[in-house]
């Protein structure tokens, strides 16, 4: 039996977004706490200078399907 079949498909989150839903997205896929996945990802991008997290963040948008 494959694991990962009863896991959400990678999208971004309508119900759960703080700005465009990458993150709750991520967070409901791998089945972690949004809030967890998103000060780790703020912390992530600090601790690299910033720019780096932005850009991922932004192409994510752009490649994320809108989901639910």
């Amino acid at each position: 039996m494959n694991p990962s079949a009863n896991r959400p498909t990678l999208s971004r989150s309508i119900n759960d977004r703080v700005l465009a839903g990458v993150l709750g997205g991520i967070a409901r896929r791998m089945g972690w706490n949004p809030t967890a996945v998103r000060l780790g990802y703020i912390v992530l991008s600090v601790l690299s200078a910033a720019f780096p997290g932005i850009i991922v963040y932004l192409v994510l948008w752009l490649v994320m399907p809108e989901g639910d």
